[in-house]
């Protein structure tokens, strides 16, 4: 299969040398001609422009930042193959595609460092791979096409829509980004603290490194998730603080700390037997809102997992 890579930053980069080692035909670009260069000194057929890349391609993966995202699909008016994306938000990606073959997708997969220098083809082996469904579309061939592509990356494909993806990545990603980065801000006031920070703190502010560029991208382009979901955190903290100023601030920290505990020592989940996934829309749906993900696909014959019960949690 002919695929195009737009886009050749960590993870264009990395989906680029992926497919190429499963044996796709691949082409890829990038508007930064130094990137180009560096794809092409790796021994990739690097085209001028947008247009030239997806010409005679059945797949094309747009892989830039959600500002640049609109001059691309304006880029792509004519292609009639499929289009998928790797963006962290959805919900405008999927308004911005309306009317074209699309696939809204979303890897969980990075590392701090960024550029097609960082790109390795294992990034995604092991990785969810969000694909999004609706009730009403796409079209359920092209999602099955494209988590067949994928799992044969490696990646769990986790089906879910666009609406609950950008809420849950505001929970798990987005916000903590935004905690990291008043957290390692902390460092400006107090040079003690740097010096006495170890473990903990480097675990806690290890995303806050990202090009803050990245980070304010993906947190403005998911705003109202993130809105919502910080100011809970916000309130749940507010109600830490009144715990400290209990009669018993120890005991009742305890308590809620421990169920924290418990969810981090269930987290990843224990992967339950494979099952057969039936090709529907609906039964897709419900494996991703139980936290599961496909792991095989042969036409229209699906294999998942669903995670077990963890006897962590309370």
């Amino acid at each position: 299969m002919r695929i195009a890579v737009i886009g050749l930053g960590l993870i264009g980069g990395s989906l680029l040398r992926a497919l190429a080692k499963a044996g796709h035909d691949v082409v890829g670009f990038d508007a930064d001609p130094a990137t180009g260069e560096l794809a092409r000194a790796a021994g990739f057929e690097i085209a001028g422009s947008v247009r030239e890349t997806v010409a005679g391609s059945a797949v094309a993966v747009v892989a830039v930042p959600l500002p640049i995202l609109p001059q691309v699909v304006a880029d792509l008016d004519g292609y009639d193959g499929l289009v998928t994306d790797v963006t962290s938000v959805k919900g405008p990606v999927r308004d911005l595609m309306a009317g074209r073959r699309f696939v809204g997708g979303h890897p969980m997969a990075g590392k701090e460092t960024s550029g097609f220098a960082a790109s390795e083809a294992g990034l995604f082996e092991g990785c969810a791979w969000v694909l999004c469904l609706e009730p009403h579309g796409p079209d359920l061939g092209d999602w099955l096409s494209l988590a067949g592509l994928f799992t044969g990356l490696g990646a769990r494909v986790v089906p879910v829509t666009a609406t609950e993806h950008d809420t849950a990545v505001a929970q798990i990603s987005h916000v903590p980004h935004l905690f990291a980065a008043v957290l390692a801000e902390q460092l400006l006031s107090n040079p003690l603290a740097g010096a006495l920070a170890a473990g903990s703190f480097r675990d806690g502010t290890r995303v806050a490194a990202t090009r803050p560029e990245l980070i304010a991208a993906m947190c403005g382009g998911n705003w109202s998730a993130v809105h919502r979901e910080l100011h809970r955190l916000i309130g749940e903290l507010e109600q830490l603080a009144g715990v400290l100023e209990s009669r018993d601030p120890v005991g009742e920290l305890t308590f809620h700390l421990g169920r924290a505990s418990a969810a981090r020592r269930s987290w990843p989940a224990t992967a339950g037997r494979p099952e057969t996934i039936a090709a529907d829309v609906q039964a897709l749906l419900a494996l991703g809102r139980a936290g599961g993900w496909v792991t095989e696909v042969k036409g229209r014959e699906l294999v998942g997992k669903r995670p077990e019960p963890d006897r962590y949690l309370p």
